[in-house]
């Protein structure tokens, strides 16, 4: 009786993960331009392909990187977005295509500044568009966008994970704009 249970447990098992981990609902994905900005990203992505939508949690530890702005930076940033895939969709390959991304960023980071520790705590909300592709499990994720933050604001402009508005002369510290890449595999 024992083997039966055991059988009857591995079938369940192996259709529960096989329902949750085929075609390709999941993706993995590193943000490709952080590390040279000072922090590592990672971000888990899952797709709901009756809905022509995905969810995308991103976690980055800031100090994991090559420090351009030599303000020594220490901390976290937490992202999550929503993508509404438009246009052209197929649910065998549900995490490609074009795609709108509501964005909810929160980073908390010290730096230093002159002689002395600064902190940062920003929280950012975004729009943004792009276009992610898959390539046999190899994904590819390419976007831009631009919203709005708030909070105590890094004297760089970067917050990781965005960067504040400064062209022509102009500054706004309440303007955030993103774009980047990210590269991962599905599964």
């Amino acid at each position: 009786m024992k083997t039966k249970n055991k059988l009857i447990f591995m079938l369940t098992l192996m259709f529960f993960a096989s329902t949750c981990f085929a075609t390709e609902k999941n993706a993995i994905k590193f943000t490709f331009l952080s590390w040279f900005t000072g922090s590592t990203k990672v971000s888990y992505e899952r797709a709901f392909p009756n809905l022509k939508q995905s969810g995308e949690f991103c976690v980055g530890l800031i100090s994991a990187g090559y420090d351009s702005f030599g303000n020594n930076p220490f901390g976290l940033t937490v992202r999550y977005g929503h993508k509404f895939f438009v246009g052209e969709y197929s649910t065998e390959k549900p995490l490609e295509g074009f795609f709108l991304r509501p964005e909810f960023i929160y980073t908390n980071f010290s730096y230093n500044d002159n002689a002395s520790r600064e902190i940062s705590n920003v929280v950012a909300l975004l729009g943004t568009f792009g276009y992610q592709a898959v390539i046999k499990n190899f994904i590819m994720d390419f976007w831009a966008g631009a919203g709005y933050d708030f909070g105590k604001l890094c004297k760089t402009g970067y917050h990781h994970g965005f960067r504040t508005f400064e062209a022509f002369n102009q500054k706004n510290d309440n303007i955030a704009l993103s774009f980047s890449i990210r590269l991962g595999w599905t599964f």
